[in-house]
């Protein structure tokens, strides 16, 4: 199963009007994810829905905060749900294994790895993992926006041929939803501007919204990524999106010609964790702006900011304070103030270890 999918299913998608767990929708779900299985593709999916299943178990003795309901429901919910999908796969003699994850998990490029080799071995050995943000203690500022950006770093991570994104609505209009005059914006190509098109407001249930969605899918797609934005009310869309996508309406976001390599695209999917700032010369921020490859030498930095070690994260800035890359350091926060504009010397951040904002 060469063919790796990574879909991603919101919680307006799994959830009924009553905001309990929508278990026909689930199995629909479940029975078109074997046959893309059957057609010859790896799956993982991506799966929201444990706080909004929580929430139609249990209800709280007494008046919670935000974090305390948000860690009894998904504690109770994620149970759930993890069990309904595996009496679904199930009944196709799927195997599926639960992978809850944070984002601080993905700060290091060893704890990207590991969870990258964990997905690996489960699809190599026909295990269907079921991905979700661990949110009986992920509840600080470094939460995921929501899974739209999980679903994002897992398809990077495991150099995904498409990513699905399943909402409640057919993709990206060029007005509001459900307006006479929206038309849905089919096919996104590489570096178009479609920002004036999305509208503003979050899911009921979910974190996110189509902005979200958008900012996700334009980043995947930079790395050669296709993305896929429809709406998992309709009835066979995940099979309709493979045997027959032009009757099928979606909004896709064309990848890049070129994929970006895993390497650049962990550092982009970590931009949130850089440890540190380098503050480099209008030559060389010319230099790195440009067309041509050009890895940043210790020549063209003016000042190290913060603490950092050899292999972090660090903001590449010009002279006015923009930001230019992010990368991953060569040397150390000290090594580096003592190279900082000197000639002769091995790069601080190569080429290949760096993505460009």
């Amino acid at each position: 199963m060469d063919k790796r999918l990574v879909i991603k299913v919101g919680s307006n998608v799994l959830t009924r009007s009553d905001g309990k767990l929508d278990v026909t929708r689930m199995s629909a779900l479940v029975d078109q994810l074997a046959q893309l299985r059957g057609m010859g593709y790896g799956i993982i999916l991506v799966s929201s829905g444990a706080v909004a299943s929580g929430r139609g178990e249990i209800t709280p003795d007494r008046k919670l905060d935000s974090v305390g309901q948000r860690q009894l429901y998904s504690a109770v919910g994620q149970a759930k749900l993890i069990n309904t999908y595996y009496a679904l796969f199930r009944e196709y003699k799927i195997a599926v294994g639960q992978v809850l994850t944070m984002k601080e998990s993905f700060a290091s490029r060893r704890e990207y790895l590991n969870q990258r080799a964990c997905m690996t071995v489960m699809l190599d050995n026909g295990v269907v993992p079921i991905v979700n943000e661990n949110d009986t203690v992920s509840v600080t500022e470094l939460m995921f926006t929501d899974n739209d950006e999980l679903s994002g770093l897992v398809a990077s991570m495991m150099d995904a041929e498409t990513l699905v994104i399943l909402s409640d609505v057919d993709g990206i209009y060029d007005g509001r939803p459900g307006d006479a005059s929206a038309r849905l914006i089919t096919r996104v190509e590489h570096g178009t501007d479609i920002s004036g098109c999305i509208r503003r407001e979050k899911s009921s249930l979910g974190r996110g919204g189509m902005t979200a969605k958008c900012n996700i899918a334009r980043k995947v797609a930079d790395e050669g990524i296709r993305v896929i934005i429809a709406n998992g009310r309709r009835d066979g869309i995940l099979t309709s999106l493979v045997t027959k996508p032009q009757d099928t309406p979606h909004t896709e976001f064309v990848p890049a010609s070129k994929p970006a390599s895993n390497v650049r695209k962990w550092i982009a999917h970590s931009v949130s964790f850089t440890k540190g700032t380098i503050r480099v010369n209008d030559k060389a921020a010319e230099a790195l702006r440009s067309d041509k490859a050009a890895s940043l030498l210790p020549v063209g930095v003016t000042a190290v900011e913060g603490d950092f070690g050899e292999g972090d994260l660090i903001d590449i800035v010009d002279g006015n304070g923009r930001k230019i890359a992010v990368g991953r350091s060569a040397y150390g926060s000290e090594e580096a103030r003592a190279c900082a504009g000197k000639h002769g010397i091995r790069p601080l951040v190569r080429y290949e270890y760096m993505y460009m904002e």
